[in-house]
């Protein structure tokens, strides 16, 4: 465990079992289950519906389940990096972060080496010559992973939003990556950033069967869903290739940059992806 700054830690998870873990890279998506040390950690080990296995545990018993993204993984030295935000003894998550010590166990439910990758949500037009990346602090480490990622050559604009100043990290970078630091805020300012810097990024206006935005799942509204998650299907061959906006952090925020960015700004919303990590004012649901 090293505390990267006064809002992020880093832990550091290692051994064997990582052998088969599959790193796809990006805005990697992963389960963790934060079981009691005395658990059977290995339980959910090969269990073809672990989640109905969870599902079905009577909610007084039921282990807390989070998702996060990997930070970075080497599987050259099974070690699988990932980074939380801490806020006091809030929850289960904060609270391993802090008290991590080697050795501990945690359960993290993910991809095996084989099947293809359907956990990254970061998913440009291969000739996508412009990006936008805006998050906030609790999708920091999926877009500081995406940023780095970023080679050469591609024109792209990244907002990151954090609480404190020692929260600005150091981002290796490509010399194309305009690093953008909202410091001093938790998901408030990302939106007034990002309209202000519209005019200037360029990104590609809608064309055929791409200028009405559509719901992100099942025809509801986008302020009426829990979780606001949709990802353009990067095998429709309508896209555009011109660039890509990739927005993650607090749902209400998210919702409103792709409304802007769409519905004011005539962006082609098969060019925007926008994923609600956490919504303000409610509690994660275990």
């Amino acid at each position: 465990m090293r505390r990267l700054s006064p809002t992020f830690t880093r832990v550091t998870l290692a051994g064997e079992s990582l052998a088969d873990f599959a790193g796809h890279g990006f805005d990697q998506r992963i389960n963790l289950l934060f079981l009691p040390d005395e658990a059977e950690h290995l339980g959910y080990v090969g269990e073809p519906d672990w989640f109905g296995r969870w599902r079905d545990t009577p909610t007084g018993r039921r282990a807390p389940l989070r998702t996060y993204t990997v930070r970075s993984f080497r599987p050259a030295d099974r070690e699988l990096d990932i980074d939380f935000v801490v806020h006091g003894d809030t929850g289960p998550a904060t609270r391993f972060a802090t008290t991590a010590r080697p050795g501990d166990p945690l359960t993290v439910i993910g991809p095996v080496v084989g099947p293809p990758a359907t956990d990254v949500a970061w998913a440009p037009p291969p000739l996508a010559a412009r990006l936008l990346l805006a998050a906030d602090a609790a999708a920091l480490p999926a877009a500081a992973a995406i940023a780095e990622s970023i080679p050469p050559g591609i024109t792209t604009t990244v907002v990151l939003e954090v609480p404190e100043p020692a929260d600005v990290i150091e981002l290796d970078v490509a010399p194309d990556v305009d690093l953008v630091w909202l410091v001093g805020s938790r998901g408030e300012r990302l939106e007034q950033v990002v309209r202000e810097l519209a005019p200037g990024l360029a990104l590609p206006a809608a064309g055929p069967g791409g200028d009405a935005p559509a719901p992100a799942s099942g025809g509801a509204a986008d302020d009426e869903l829990d979780d606001p998650w949709q990802v353009p299907d990067s095998d429709d061959d309508r896209r555009i290739d011109g660039g890509y906006a990739w927005l993650a952090g607090e749902a209400g925020t998210v919702v409103a940059l792709r409304r802007f960015l769409v519905g004011e700004c005539g962006v082609d919303r098969r060019s925007v992806a926008f994923m609600g990590y956490w919504r303000r004012g409610r509690a994660q649901p275990n």
